[in-house]
């Protein structure tokens, strides 16, 4: 039995859990998005490009985010979730207000790899708690709940970059404090706020694992060590030793390291671009390499991701949609300040409660809707993804292309409203298709997927687009503008995964135990606590 301390599945301290985890997520997204209204300035003030810019907000942030996801997964799935939070929550935020000390590309780039690998605690481990302290049938409500965070935070970044901007720049038109330019003060506001919020977060009572199932996991006798196990399965060259007993799989992976190296050169020699194919090719093979030691060290997680059609298809279709997501969304406020004479703050403003509210309202209606289509079939929750491409393609092609900036603002309500929608699909149905003790980790790659695919590559090849564009004798503005609306193309093999995944996760949810048994785990539900 559990002790009295000890929180149960669902009632008024899990709705508070919701409120609080749901404020980390916010914190997560004003320092992850406050870049884009500061792109500009960074940019001016830095001496760089678009895709210079699409490299600092995605792939060198995505990459480390991604990659240190999934030990830092794994030791969710092991440990207090609640204090992994909240050290994570510290050391991003400590890492978002350094970023206001760089005044060079290397230093920022550094601090965002910093904030990444930070915020890669956060979402597997909330997600994990939240499994628990709620029961599945309303899993995608409340992950959409916590996921709303994402649009409200984004948008509250975008505010009060534009904000800092216009108002340090009215206060200071020459000899600022310390040489500070508005950029540099807007990420220590919103960074210093997140050291506090983190010994908040270290109040919440840790939920017993597996309760809302009535799977309950055996604690882990070693977490810290699994963490270390973990740590050296993505840190090279430590992540080779690992394979070192197992020769074939270590020729395998010296195989497939050659063939990303060759995919990096080639990408390298096309754009240009260093920094960011070695960043992204070094990503690649971490996680295919962290993959090939995961099958060793834990079987049964492996195969039941993995082994899951269901799975592999659903993480492809959203991370898919998100590409043009994240790319978008990160790069409408600087076309918006190209294409419109307006300020900053004004852009600042609108776009961001725009965001925030339609994100808000999206995710959390979607969240509501995804549950009750499962209730009516099966795959229900993969609808929710049909409607982000069915409102999102004709919505994002007439804000780009309208001359009226008041149509802009109205429109990103409800472009963000659409886009936001399925937020809380792919980790629920992660969650359903795998055994309670390897939440975390298969929401890990979920994020990793999302991150790799839209995070890194989404804003950097909107940006490259642009450039080249601009190459041809276009203005930024125009060049800027075709970039997003070819990126719109990556929602074709997202249509792809979708049914593709919708055909295959009745039977892959519907055998969830026996799968697991087969495995060796012990998928008995155990009675009572």
């Amino acid at each position: 039995m559990s002790s009295a301390k000890e929180p149960q599945s669902g009632g008024a301290y899990a709705n508070y859990v919701l409120f609080v985890l749901f404020l980390v997520y916010i914190f997560n997204f004003i320092d992850r998005n406050i870049l884009s209204i500061l792109a500009e300035d960074i940019k001016a003030d830095l001496a760089i490009n678009d895709a210079q810019m699409g490299f600092l907000y995605g792939t060198v942030f995505a990459v480390f985010y991604a990659v240190f996801g999934i030990p830092l997964a794994r030791f969710a799935d092991v440990w207090s979730r609640r204090s992994l939070v909240s050290v994570g929550l510290g050391f991003w935020s400590f890492m978002t207000a350094a970023s206001g000390l760089a005044r060079s590309f290397g230093v920022l780039a550094l601090c965002r790899i910093g904030v990444g690998i930070g915020e890669a605690s956060a979402s597997p481990a909330a997600y994990s708690m939240l499994s628990d302290y709620f029961p599945p049938r309303l899993r995608a409500t409340v992950i959409a709940i916590y996921a709303a965070g994402v649009y409200i935070g984004a948008g509250i970044g975008i505010f009060l970059g534009g904000y800092i901007l216009e108002a340090w720049a009215q206060a200071y038109p020459t000899n600022a404090p310390y040489g500070l330019k508005g950029w540099q003060v807007a990420f220590m506001a919103v960074g210093i706020p997140g050291l506090i919020m983190a010994i908040w977060v270290r109040t919440l009572r840790e939920p017993v694992r597996g309760i809302s199932e009535g799977l309950v996991a055996p604690k882990h006798p070693h977490p810290f060590r699994l963490l270390g196990q973990e740590l050296l399965a993505v840190v090279p060259p430590f992540n080779l030793i690992g394979l070192r007993s197992h020769p074939a799989v270590l020729r395998k992976n010296l195989l497939m390291a050659s063939v990303f190296a060759l995919g990096a050169w080639g990408l390298i020699w096309l754009t240009g671009s260093v920094a960011q194919w070695v960043t992204t090719g070094f990503g690649v093979w971490v996680t295919f390499t962290w993959a090939q030691s995961l099958k060793i060290r834990d079987p049964a997680t492996y195969n039941m991701m993995f082994g899951s059609k269901a799975f592999i298809y659903t993480m492809l279709a959203f991370p898919s949609m998100a590409f043009i997501g994240y790319g978008a969304g990160f790069w409408i406020p600087p076309l918006i300040l190209r294409v419109h004479d307006v300020g900053v703050a004004e852009v600042g403003l609108y776009i961001g409660i725009g965001a925030a509210l339609g994100g808000f309202v999206g995710i959390t209606s979607g969240g509501m809707l995804a549950d009750k289509l499962k209730t009516l079939f099966p795959s229900g929750r993969i609808v929710l993804g049909y409607v982000v491409i069915a409102g999102k393609v004709p919505l994002l092609l007439w804000l780009l292309y309208t001359d009226s900036l008041v149509a802009v603002y109205i429109i990103n309500f409800f472009l963000t409203a659409f886009s936001a929608c399925a937020g809380g699909v792919p980790p629920s149905t992660a969650a359903d298709l795998v055994m309670p003790r390897m939440r975390a980790v298969a929401g890990a790659y979920y994020i990793l997927l999302n991150t790799f695919i839209g995070l890194a590559l989404g804003p950097y090849v909107i940006g490259q687009i642009s450039v080249m564009l601009g190459n041809t004798g276009m203005d930024d503005a125009t060049s800027l503008r075709g970039a997003i609306a070819l990126a719109i193309l990556c929602l074709v093999p997202a249509l792809f995964f979708l049914i593709m995944a919708q055909r295959h996760l009745p039977k892959d949810e519907a055998s969830r135990l026996e799968r697991a048994a087969a495995l060796g785990e012990d998928a008995e539900v155990q009675m009572g606590n």
